[in-house]
């Protein structure tokens, strides 16, 4: 899949609106009780960039940002502002915000990834485009140096530690993180409300898989 190592731009983002999507077959039964199914084992988010223009500059600049990357073709990076790190939005960064794995004495790669607990339930999601230069990597609760104790793909969310921890240790890290995203549509619809502004009413951005 071609993708741009771009973030759509944050000011025309503010005003967007999306989330999580979930994808659940139901049938109901005679009896009327009902069998619940999900064929998606991980959510996929959608958003509504049309919201956040302003002016005909905003215009300008998406049209700009949608012709290179020709419309639905290209990804790129999303940020989420109700969802954008390992921890609340309120909430600094840390280093033990999420545990991606626990130490066998010989691994060195973890992926990243952010775990939803609420009550029983809980529902781990696979990072794989965190935002350079903000993450934080702990092993039995000490914090590692960047560039000398990890490095970190960008790209691909991969955590690659300098020495393999110890069998049983657990590895953490916290991060800010974007969504991997594309247009979901060929054609832009541009309205003109007057001189000096102008509205794209719908602009429908998809969550990729990478």
């Amino acid at each position: 899949m071609v993708f741009h190592d771009i973030r759509f731009p944050l000011e025309i983002a503010f005003g967007a609106t999306g989330g999580p999507e979930r994808r659940t077959e139901i049938v109901t039964l005679g009896s009327g009780f009902e069998e619940r199914n999900s064929p998606w084992a991980h959510s996929r988010r959608r958003y509504n960039a049309g919201y956040g223009l302003r002016s005909l500059d905003d215009v300008h600049e998406v049209i700009a940002f949608f012709e290179a990357r020709h419309g639905r073709l290209i990804g790129f990076r999303w940020k989420d502002r109700a969802d954008w790190k390992s921890c609340a939005p309120a909430a600094d960064i840390a280093p033990d915000d999420q545990v991606i794995g626990t130490g066998d004495g010989e691994t060195v790669t973890f992926q990243l990834q952010k775990t939803y607990v609420s009550g029983a339930g809980s529902y781990t999601r696979v990072i794989t485009k965190p935002v350079a230069g903000s993450l934080r990597v702990s092993v039995a609760d000490e914090e590692l140096t960047t560039g000398t104790d990890f490095s970190v793909d960008v790209t691909s969310g991969v955590v690659t530690l300098a020495e393999a921890p110890a069998a049983g240790a657990i590895v953490s890290a916290g991060f800010a993180f974007d969504v991997p995203v594309r247009f979901d549509t060929d054609f832009l619809e541009i309205s003109l409300t007057g001189f000096e502004a102008g509205s794209v009413p719908h602009i429908p951005i998809v969550e990729v898989r990478v």
